[in-house]
This record gives C-alpha cells, structure tokens and sequence, in this order.
C-alpha cells in the first residue's frame, strides 16, 4: 500500500491511498491526513481531519461489504481541505438523528455534519465518494 500524491488545481498536491476496508484502516487514515495537512502548513486542522477520516472509514467499514478502500486528501481551494473515502457501495450514507445515549453507532454523519464546512457524496461508476471538507484561512 503506497500513498500517491497527484498535483490539484491550486498548485497543491493530492494524496491518496488504497488501504484494507477494516477497522485497522483509521489509523492509516489518519496518519495520511495529518501528513498532508503538515505538507500544506495547516497543521492545526490535523486533529479535526484525524477525526473526520475515522468517521468516514468507519462508515465503509460498517455500511459495506467491500475489500478496499481508497482514501483521499486534497486541497481543491486556497481555503479548504477535502477528505473522502471511495468504497464500491452505491447506497447513499444519510444523515440520521442520533440514537439514545446507551447506543454504540449511528453518530458517524453527525459527528462529520457537525466539524466540517460542508459534506456530500459523489456516486462514481463502481462506488460512490464520501467526502467533509474542512477550513482554513491561508497564511495564519
């Protein structure tokens, strides 16, 4: 497994990597983001977008039956940052209420809603993207 960085349309490159769809995978995320996030100067989103990522991988892990996944950063603007997960489910994740206090799943999208500028998901020919993009203002 090998992380690609590609060049985006600001100038700044795109990171990438095709990891396992398993819990363990989080951890790989994570490390992904912070590195992209520290290659880009905006190291004060690292803990927001280590959090996020864990989300959206933890969705993939639990809502599909899929053997991989493929996790990206990018920086399609001057401030913002995108974070996705492509998995090869086409169901749309939806934002829910979230369960009572005593249940364990279910506040994934919400914990996403609540940290990121905006959120979606792009269906793509053999999958769909689940993506939360974070921001910052250039040069703080």
């Amino acid at each position: 497994m090998t992380a690609t960085a590609r060049p985006t349309p600001t100038g700044h490159p795109g990171y990438s990597q095709t990891m396992p769809c398993t819990a363990r995978s989080a951890g790989q995320a994570r490390s992904l983001v912070r590195t992209a996030l520290a290659a880009w100067g905006l190291e004060r989103l690292a803990d927001t977008g280590a959090l996020v990522v864990t989300e959206l991988v933890s969705n993939s892990v639990t809502h599909t039956r899929t053997y991989s996944i493929r996790v990206t950063v990018s920086r399609p603007g001057e401030t913002f940052v995108r974070i996705a997960v492509v998995d090869n489910s086409r169901t749309i994740p939806a934002l829910r209420t979230p369960p009572g206090d005593h249940e364990e799943t279910g506040r994934g999208l919400a914990i996403i809603d609540a940290l990121t500028w905006r959120w979606g998901t792009d269906l793509l020919p053999g999958g769909k993207r689940v993506w939360g993009e974070l921001t910052s203002e250039v040069g703080e």
